[in-house]
């Protein structure tokens, strides 16, 4: 397994043992791991996302920290809201793929319904070039999205 996913299961872990928030220093997990602190901020950034539904936030300096906690709505539409004001104009495949995998996890919709927006929003099924591409996927999830509600 490679380093960044053990990584993310830790995290993870220690998230759900926490009851959806931690605070953890950089540095004193890069040396859990035996790695530098640059690939806990990678580990961070691409897997705590918003998209993904966590909330990161951070403090430098000699006491500095990272807390991160499960984003937690109070609805399904509630959440959903949230979603369309943080996909904006354009969204990538992969942030469009984490926002449905979201979704699913937190039992707002269905695996069926996740397969069918995840090949809705797939590259191949949006034939044209970026950044176009990343501009009609945004549409078509915020479509989905409001026709969920």
């Amino acid at each position: 397994m490679k380093l960044s996913n053990l990584i993310e299961e830790f995290i993870k872990e220690m998230i759900e043992a926490e009851n959806g928030v931690i605070e953890l220093q950089r540095n004193e997990l890069a040396g859990r791991f035996n790695c530098v602190p640059s690939q806990i901020n990678y580990v961070i950034s691409t897997r705590f996302s918003p998209e993904r539904g966590y909330i990161v936030e951070s403090r430098r300096g000699g006491g500095g920290y990272i807390k991160i906690s499960r984003a937690v709505c109070d609805s399904g539409e509630s959440y959903m809201k949230k979603m369309l004001s943080l996909i904006g104009d354009y969204i990538s495949q992969t942030d469009a793929n984490a926002i449905i995998q979201n979704l699913y996890e937190l039992d707002i919709i269905s695996q069926r319904e996740g397969k069918i927006m995840v090949a809705a929003v797939r590259d191949n099924a949006i034939p044209i070039n970026p950044p176009q591409r990343d501009f009609v996927r945004a549409k078509l999830l915020k479509n989905i999205l409001v026709n969920i509600l």
